[in-house]
């Protein structure tokens, strides 16, 4: 709800909200639907607050897809460069700085200097998504993900299957890496996307594809026809020549891919 498109903006006096708030406004959204149990994606931040609730709330989740996720505390570092950022939204809401400093956390240097050479459309779409996001809500949310704690310990305690994407350019890689290592092969698979930044979803979507139609499988969500042949997966049905979802043309490294056979479901 804070930085949903339209949304209004937060009175000051209202009170900050911890991430803990934040997964259990995710148990809200659920109830208010009336849905008992969900397959949950979020990114960087967002994918921590869908692993917190996963933590909370285990009976709700069957299994989390993760993008450049993070679990830790932050840096010293990163936690004074969040400070420099609310400060920067506060005085001077969403300004060309901000938008490059957030372009550089979401996107790969080569996909930013095609935005730049070429007017790319991805580019300039989100720069218009940036524009339509409330300057202050955005620092409300970057507060509550810059105050939050170390989920490392707990990671072994997740039940439900998950799957990790990550950009090898995202400046989350390390920890995602670290993040899956955590949770152990039995539950949880790491695919690496080459030539890519923290955005996979936006980057590189193919490249999800393969790893995403295994894991939903898994999950019984996709069950082939009797009548049909074996070309008829999801993957097979798109509009993509067969021969552009090869790990190698989607810009996935092999050795992670490999980690779906170890998964029991």
């Amino acid at each position: 709800e804070l930085l949903q498109l339209g949304a209004d903006v937060i009175s000051s006096d209202a009170p900050l909200l911890s991430v803990d708030d934040l997964a259990d406004q995710v148990a809200e959204v659920l109830d208010y639907f009336g849905l008992q149990k969900v397959l949950c994606l979020g990114v960087t931040a967002g994918a921590y607050i869908l692993t917190l609730f996963a933590m909370k709330y285990r009976e709700s989740v069957l299994g989390l897809i993760l993008v450049s996720p993070i679990c830790k505390a932050p840096s010293w570092t990163e936690w004074l460069y969040n400070k420099v950022l609310s400060n920067v939204l506060y005085f001077y809401g969403m300004c060309g700085i901000m938008k490059e400093c957030l372009l550089q956390r979401y996107f790969s240097k080569v996909l930013l200097l095609i935005c730049v050479l070429k007017s790319h459309s991805n580019g300039w779409y989100v720069m218009q998504l940036l524009d339509e996001r409330q300057s202050l809500n955005v620092k409300r949310f970057l507060q509550a993900v810059n105050e939050r704690h170390d989920l490392s310990d707990s990671l072994h305690k997740l039940e439900c299957k998950t799957l990790v994407f990550v950009g090898e350019s995202s400046p989350f890689r390390d920890e995602a890496v670290y993040m899956s290592s955590k949770m152990g092969r039995k539950s949880c698979a790491l695919v690496e996307v080459q030539a890519c930044g923290s955005l996979v979803t936006e980057e590189h979507p193919y490249a999800m594809i393969i790893p995403m139609e295994f894991f939903l499988m898994g999950f019984g969500f996709y069950r082939q026809h009797p009548m049909a042949s074996s070309s008829s997966s999801p993957s097979r049905q798109c509009c993509i020549a067969p021969e552009l979802l090869s790990p190698e043309s989607l810009g996935i490294k092999l050795k992670p891919i490999k980690t779906r056979i170890d998964i029991q479901f």
